[in-house]
């Protein structure tokens, strides 16, 4: 049976740090659903309704576009060792750029990642628990080293021409705010 709580509790934030992998779904009006993946322990609970998460650059800047258009993001883990549980973290989301007032004091309670693009702070307003009963054992054996080794082969005049090239429209033509890192307005 699904549980609803107003908040973040001691056991559901251990369950989060436990996770190596948790997803982040948004959408935007007439836009597709974005739902993705996220690993590098980019994730942190900094409060009992708040929580921040490091934004790397991708392919893809769909998640920025989105919350240009609508606030609404939610944040899933499930376990797929012992404890069977998925836990989902509702609420709304702002983003923040390199050159944000407010960018060095969260940045500096998440991992220091080459290719860092954005954080997104998240204001919950519903943490939910579901069972989990239906997901699968899998076993985690270590990070990906691909989009950190790609980043830093980059460096920060490359990444900044790939946002530039690759990171200024959602999929459906949205502007991603990217123009933020470049120094630029939309």
């Amino acid at each position: 049976m699904a549980k609803q709580f107003d908040a973040f509790s001691d056991d559901h934030r251990s369950f989060i740090a436990a996770q190596p992998i948790y997803f982040v779904a948004t959408a935007a009006p007439d836009a597709r659903i974005n739902l993705s993946p996220k690993g590098m322990d980019s994730l942190r609970v900094i409060g009992p309704n708040r929580l921040i998460w490091l934004n790397v650059t991708g392919s893809g800047n769909e998640t920025a576009a989105h919350l240009a258009q609508d606030a609404r993001m939610t944040v899933m883990w499930c376990s797929f060792s012992q404890r069977p549980l998925i836990l989902r973290a509702y609420g709304t989301a702002r983003v923040l750029h390199l050159a944000d007032a407010d960018w060095p004091e969260l940045a500096a309670l998440l991992p220091d990642l080459p290719g860092a693009r954005q954080i997104y702070d998240l204001t919950v307003d519903l943490v939910q628990t579901s069972c989990g009963y239906a997901v699968p054992f899998m076993e985690f054996s270590a990070e990906r080293p691909v989009l950190r080794n790609w980043a830093e082969g980059k460096g920060p005049d490359g990444l900044r021409d790939y946002w530039s090239d690759r990171n200024r429209q959602s999929i459906d033509g949205l502007p991603t705010g990217i123009a933020a890192n470049l120094g630029e307005t939309e």
